[in-house]
C-alpha cells in the first residue's frame, strides 16, 4: 500500500514529518517497506519522441532507435520493445539513471556492436504498474524533453499491509489508525449528499448464491470524459499509479481513497439489464487487460442479457469498458465473498488491486458512500447528470458486540490500563463505545472484519498504546526441575555416544516402505493417506530405513557406510504405542586396500563392541552385562546375540549381529553382509545417583601387578561370562582385570567338554602382594570355578 504525506492530510491534521509518521506506523503494526526520496534522480526521465526505428543489423529482436530528448541532437537507442516505432512519444532514461524497479544504474553499452545511449521505458520499470509488454506510449500532445515526473512529489511511503487489516487498504483507515496513537487529529468527512437530476436507472438483478451480496449503482448520463484535472494526476502519480482517464481515475482514487472498488460501465453497450449469476461451464469473456478468460461454473460474474461484462470483484470487460468517447455511465460498487474472489483470481492467474481488496474484506456497508463519492467527483470533472442510488441483493452484515473487561487487559499484557484510555482509544479507532462497571460494551465498526473476541480489543489497544510500554520482566533463573527429564537426556547422550565411534546420523521419516518394512515384524500399521507410495506404514524397525537408504548409498558407489538413527518405532496404532530405539549398521569394509594392511570387512563383533561402548556412555557397568546368543529376527540366528542387564533374565538393553540374510539378499546386499545393533533406551532406568555422581575416580596403584594364568574345562554349554562373574566375585579389590585368551576344543577334550583360559590380573592399591596372598586368591579361584560351574583346572 503506497501513500504520501499530503494525501494522508486530507484525513489527518498532523505537523509530523514523512519520517516521524514512517516510524510511528511501524510501531503500530502497519510495517514500513520503505519511503523513496522525491527527489532522486527523477528529472532524467525525461519524454521523448522515436524518429525512426530500424532493425538490429545483428539482433532478430531488437531495434536501433533515433530518439529526440529535446536538446536538438539525435540520440541512439537500441531498444527491444515490440512497439518501438517511428513517432512514438515515450519515456527516456539517460546514461546514470537509476531504474526505480531494479535499481539498475545505467551506462553507454555496446549492444551486440551498437552503441546504446540509455534506455526507453516501460510501466512497470517505472514502478507505474505491472505493464512490462512494451514501453510506455504517451499522449502526441506531451512536450518533448519535458520532465516525465513532477518534481515536486511527495516521498512515497510504502507500507506492508497485514491480511487482518484490510480497512488499512485506504488513505483514510491509515489516518484513523495514526490520530489514534496521538499523531495527529482524524478529520472526519461529512456526509455528502448529490443532488439528483437524472430518472434513468438499469434494473439489476442478483442471483441466488452467486458470490455477490448487494450491488450497487449509480446511473450518470451525458458525461464527457477528459484528462483528469492535474491534482488528481499528481495524487494518483505520486504513489505510482497511471492516469488514464478522468472517470477511470476517480474510481481508483476512491478506491486508494477509502478502499471502496469501483468499476463504470459504458451504459451504452450494456443490453438490457445487469444479472449478476455464477458463470455457465466454458463461458468467455475478454477483460480489461485484453486477456481472453475461459470461465468455471463456479465463478462470479457481471452480465447483461446477451454477454458477460465483467468478473465480479476481480477485473471488467472490454465489451463495457469506458472510452473518450462514453457519455452515459453505470457506476458500481458491491460486496463480494472473498471466498469466491480468492479462488477464481488464483484458477485464472488474475492479480488485481480490486481482488487484493475483496479478498481480504471490504467494508460492506461502504457501497452508498462511494457511490457518493464518486459520483460527485464525475460530476465536478465530467459533468452530467446523476440518478438517485440503486442497491439490490441482501447484505449479509451481522452487527458484532463485544463486551471487554478492562481487567483482563493486565491479565493478559501486565500493566493496566484505565477505563478512560480505553474509551478513547477504542472511540478513535472507530468502535461504538458504552461504557459500564469494569467493562465496556463495544459495537464492531463494519470495516473491521478482523475484530470477533475480547482478545482481539486487547491487541488493539496494546497496538496503539505502544508495544515499548509492556513492563520487562526477567525470567525465574532459579531452575528448580532440570529442563530434560532421564529418557530425553539418553536420547541427546546416545545420538552423541554413536556419533562418537564414527556413525553418520540419518534422520528419516518414521513412515517406511511396507515391502521392506514387512521383513521386520508381522505387525502390518498400513497409512490410510500416506505422503507417497513408498512411505505407506509406520515403522517397526528403524533398520527398515537405514537399509533402504545405504542400499541407495551402495547404488551410488558409496559402499563403506556407519549410519545409525535414533527414534521412534511403532508396535500399534493406537497413541503411546511405541518405543525409542538407538539403531545402527555397518556394511562393507572397515579397513580399505592399502599397502600396510589387508582388507579387513565389518563384522559381528564390531557390532557388538559398539554397544558395549555405548552402554558404558549410558552410564551401565560392563560387569552388569550379560550376553546371550539370541536376538530377534532382524539378526542372522547365528550370528547375533543380546545384552542384558544383571541376568539374562533382566532387562534386554540391546540386540546386535549380522543383518538376516533373507533381509539382505532381498535388497540385493548380499555382498556387503550388512550388521547392525538395536539399543531398547525405554529399557534403560533411571539410575538412583547422578550419572556425574556415580562416577568413581580414576585411582592408578603405585604396587605392582601380577598376572596368573588359568584353563578350566568346563561343559560346552557354560559361557564364559558366567566363569568371568564366579571369579570376580573372590576378590573384587585384587581381581582387576580378566582377559580370555583362548577357547579349545578337540584332542584331549573330553566330548561335550571345552577348555576356557583366563589371564587374571591381581594388584593391590594398599600393598605389594606376597607369594602367600597370591596363591589363597587362587584357589579361591579354582575353588570357585569348580563349586559354581562345574570347572576343573586343565593340567596340560
Amino acid at each position: 500500500m503506497n501513500i504520501t504525506l499530503n494525501w494522508l492530510k486530507k484525513y489527518l491534521k498532523t505537523k509530523s514529518t514523512t519520517e516521524q509518521i514512517g516510524e510511528k506506523l511501524t510501531s503500530i503494526g502497519l510495517e514500513v517497506e520503505s519511503i523513496s526520496s522525491a527527489k532522486s534522480n527523477l528529472s532524467n526521465f525525461k519524454i521523448c519522441k522515436i524518429l525512426k526505428a530500424i532493425k538490429h543489423p545483428d539482433a532478430d529482436k531488437l531495434k536501433i532507435c533515433d530518439v529526440d530528448i529535446g536538446d536538438g541532437k539525435i540520440t541512439k537507442v537500441v531498444c527491444g520493445a515490440t512497439n518501438a516505432q517511428d513517432n512514438l512519444i515515450t519515456v527516456y532514461a539517460s546514461p546514470g539513471t537509476v531504474i526505480p524497479s531494479n535499481g539498475m544504474k545505467l551506462s553507454v553499452a555496446k549492444i551486440r556492436g551498437v552503441e546504446s545511449f540509455g534506455m526507453l521505458c516501460s510501466e512497470s520499470e517505472l514502478n507505474i504498474s505491472d505493464s512490462s509488454d512494451g514501453i510506455m506510449e504517451l499522449d502526441s500532445k506531451r512536450k518533448i524533453g519535458k520532465n516525465f515526473f513532477k518534481e515536486n512529489l511527495d516521498p512515497m511511503i510504502d507500507i506492508s499491509i497485514t491480511p487482518n487489516r484490510s480497512d488499512c487498504l485506504g488513505v483514510r483507515g491509515i489516518a484513523r489508525d495514526l490520530a489514534a496513537s496521538g499523531e495527529g487529529t482524524f478529520l472526519k468527512s461529512k456526509k455528502e449528499i448529490i443532488k439528483v437530476t437524472s430518472k434513468k436507472a438499469i434494473s439489476v438483478e442478483v442471483k441466488k448464491d452467486s458470490g455477490c451480496y448487494q450491488f450497487g449503482s449509480c446511473y450518470i448520463e451525458g458525461v464527457q470524459n477528459k484528462e483528469s484535472p492535474d491534482w488528481l494526476k499528481k495524487d494518483l502519480e505520486s504513489i505510482g499509479q497511471k492516469s488514464i482517464s478522468a472517470i477511470v481515475d476517480i474510481t481508483n482514487y476512491v478506491m486508494i481513497d477509502m478502499n471502496r472498488p469501483l468499476h463504470a460501465y459504458d451504459a451504452n453497450k450494456i443490453s438490457g439489464k445487469i444479472i449478476v449469476r455464477r458463470s455457465k461451464k466454458s463461458e468467455h469473456f475478454e477483460a480489461l487487460d485484453n486477456k481472453k478468460y475461459e470461465l468455471s461454473a463456479e465463478d462470479c460474474v457481471i452480465a447483461d442479457q446477451s454477454k458477460v461484462l465483467g468478473l465480479g470483484g476481480i477485473i471488467g470487460g472490454v465489451s463495457t469498458g469506458t472510452e473518450m468517447s462514453t457519455t452515459d455511465i453505470i457506476l458500481e460498487a458491491a460486496s463480494f465473498d472473498p471466498i469466491t474472489i480468492a479462488k477464481s483470481s488464483k484458477k485464472l492467474g488474475l492479480l488485481t488491486d480490486a481482488k487484493y481488496r475483496f479478498e481480504r474484506g471490504v467494508d460492506p456497508m461502504s457501497i452508498e458512500e462511494g457511490l457518493v463519492k464518486a459520483s460527485k467527483l464525475i460530476h465536478e470533472i465530467c459533468g452530467g447528470k446523476i440518478s438517485s442510488i440503486k442497491v439490490a441483493g441482501k447484505s449479509n452484515y451481522k452487527e458484532k458486540k463485544i463486551v471487554f473487561t478492562i481487567a483482563n487487559f493486565k491479565k493478559l499484557i501486565g500493566f493496566e490500563i484505565s477505563s478512560t484510555e480505553s474509551k478513547s482509544i477504542l472511540e478513535d479507532l472507530g468502535f461504538g463505545v458504552k461504557n459500564k462497571k469494569n467493562t465496556l460494551e463495544l459495537i464492531v465498526p463494519s470495516f473491521r472484519p478482523d475484530i470477533n473476541q475480547e482478545v482481539d480489543i486487547i491487541e488493539e489497544l496494546i497496538r496503539i498504546k505502544g508495544y515499548d510500554n509492556i513492563p520487562l520482566t526477567e525470567p525465574d533463573r532459579d531452575i528448580l526441575k532440570p529442563t530434560l527429564n532421564f529418557h530425553q537426556k539418553i536420547f541427546h547422550h546416545t545420538q552423541r555416544s554413536i556419533a562418537s565411534l564414527g556413525y553418520l546420523e540419518t534422520v528419516t521419516w518414521s513412515f517406511t516402505n511396507s515391502k521392506i518394512d514387512d521383513f521386520f515384524s508381522d505387525k502390518k500399521l498400513r497409512l490410510i493417506n500416506p505422503i507417497s507410495s513408498d512411505l505407506d506404514t509406520l515403522r517397526t524397525s528403524i533398520f527398515s530405513n537405514l537399509l533402504i537408504h545405504a542400499k541407495n548409498n551402495v547404488d551410488r558407489g558409496h559402499k563403506d557406510l556407519m549410519l545409525f538413527e535414533v527414534g521412534p518405532v511403532f508396535k500399534g496404532k493406537q497413541p503411546g504405542q511405541q518405543n525409542i530405539f538407538a539403531s545402527g549398521i555397518v556394511m562393507g569394509d572397515k579397513i580399505e586396500k592399502n599397502w600396510m594392511m589387508k582388507i579387513q570387512p565389518f563384522n559381528a563383533y564390531d557390532s557388538k563392541s559398539d554397544v558395549v561402548q555405548i552402554l558404558i556412555d549410558l552410564g551401565i557397568d560392563s560387569s552388569n552385562l550379560i550376553v546371550e546368543s539370541k536376538s530377534n529376527s532382524s539378526f542372522h540366528p547365528g550370528r547375533s546375540g543380546s545384552f542384558y542387564l544383571g541376568s539374562n533374565k533382566g532387562p534386554l538393553l540391546a540386540s546386535f549381529g549380522e543383518i538376516n540374510p533373507i533381509i539382505v539378499n532381498q535388497l540385493e546386499l548380499d555382498h556387503y553382509s550388512p550388521c547392525g545393533f538395536e539399543v531398547y533406551l525405554d529399557n534403560i532406568s533411571e539410575p538412583k545417583r547422578n550419572q556425574k555422581d556415580a562416577k568413581q575416580n580414576y585411582v592408578v596403584s603405585k604396587f605392582q601387578a601380577v598376572d596368573r594364568d588359568f584353563a578350566f574345562i568346563v561343559d560346552k554349554s557354560i559361557s564364559a561370562n558366567e566363569i568371568i562373574k564366579e571369579v570376580k566375585k573372590c576378590d573384587p579389590l585384587l581381581i582387576t582385570n580378566i582377559n580370555i585368551f583362548d577357547v579349545y576344543e578337540g584332542e584331549n577334550i573330553e566330548q561335550g567338554k571345552k577348555s576356557i583360559a583366563f589371564s587374571i590380573k591381581l594388584q593391590s592399591m594398599e600393598k605389594t602382594l606376597d607369594e602367600k596372598t597370591i596363591e589363597e586368591t587362587s584357589q579361591k579361584i579354582i575353588s570357585a570355578v569348580q563349586s559354581h560351574v562345574g570347572g576343573t583346572l586343565r593340567s596340560s
